[in-house]
């Protein structure tokens, strides 16, 4: 990244996106095999999903073993979700925190220094399941409470405002967990914390900076949705509609925009720790962070101190 520590904090979002794209051209190799190994099969889960759940949710008979299957078939995929969403996260952001500390990057690098990042960043997510767990308790709770207080047939038009209004403070809220969850993982693989310090920390730096940062995710909800929706409509509902041809071109352009679309998610994820750094004036000296960095190639050197940041600038 080409910009001087002074300017970080007055990137706006075009200018983000902009450096966070331009990151991989300084190791292109080690992005290369990142992508190809952890992000695309991630892409490919979220899209192909459906293609398997569609014909059990949609079967007009009731089917105890379709039930299981679904039920089963969920479990393997959240968990493989679960698992490329963190490898995936992990080898990003240590890739790219290397690259500016300027220690060598290499993909077997990444691969050595995933297995400590890795724990890390499942314990911080434990947390964010559970403060997630209590955002889904609320949400139906609220939506029950709505149902009973305001269900009657006669009142369509007062329930419809209450629930509008119900699903935008929840949407709100849920792009925020989500911002705060994303910060949390960076600060887990470049601080010397974990968890609920994380997340304390990771709602610091989003002071001032929460309306860029939900910007940020809310785009990317609506790119996948997007993407999401047509893969829907046209792959996997469009049978009678479009030919297999036609399917498959749709499905690999639509696969490719997911790859590039999540890969360019990871990378902003990295850059906006750094933006957010530089917002509240907190500088990162680069050879403790280079140190913390060895800490999970077996090369650790006990940090000097907090991480601090001078100039980041490849």
């Amino acid at each position: 990244m080409d910009v001087p520590q002074e300017e970080l904090q007055y990137l706006n979002i075009p200018q983000i996106l902009k450096e966070a794209v331009s990151i991989p051209r300084f190791s292109t190799r080690t992005f290369s095999l990142i992508t190809l190994t952890l992000i695309f099969p991630l892409s490919l889960a979220i899209l192909v999903n459906s293609l398997f759940t569609h014909p059990l949710v949609e079967s007009p008979h009731f089917d105890p073993r379709g039930v299981r299957l679904l039920l089963l078939y969920e479990f393997l995929y959240l968990l493989f979700l679960f698992l490329f969403s963190l490898l995936s996260t992990a080898a990003v952001v240590f890739t790219v925190a290397s690259l500016y500390t300027s220690k060598p990057t290499s993909f077997s690098s990444t691969l050595h220094a995933i297995p400590p990042v890795f724990r890390r960043l499942f314990f911080t997510f434990l947390y964010i399941s559970f403060l997630m767990f209590l955002y889904n308790f609320a949400f139906i709770f609220s939506l029950v409470t709505l149902v009973l207080l305001v269900g009657d047939e006669r009142q369509v038009v007062l329930f419809a405002c209450l629930f509008t209004v119900l699903f935008i403070v929840f949407l709100a809220v849920h792009i925020y967990i989500t911002a705060l969850w994303h910060l949390a993982s960076v600060i887990t693989v470049l601080e010397s914390v974990q968890g609920w310090a994380a997340m304390r920390k990771s709602r610091e730096l989003l002071k001032g900076k929460t309306r860029d940062a939900a910007v940020l995710v809310f785009l990317y909800f609506v790119i996948c949705s997007i993407i999401g929706g047509f893969f829907g409509s046209v792959v996997v509902k469009g049978r009678g509609e479009y030919g297999l041809f036609v399917r498959l071109m749709v499905a690999g352009v639509l696969l490719g925009l997911s790859v590039v679309v999540n890969l360019v998610g990871l990378l902003v994820q990295s850059v906006f720790y750094y933006v957010c750094k530089s917002y509240h004036n907190q500088a990162i000296d680069k050879t403790a962070l280079h140190d913390h960095l060895g800490g999970y190639l077996g090369e650790y050197v006990p940090l000097k101190s907090s991480i601090q940041m001078e100039n980041l600038v490849v």
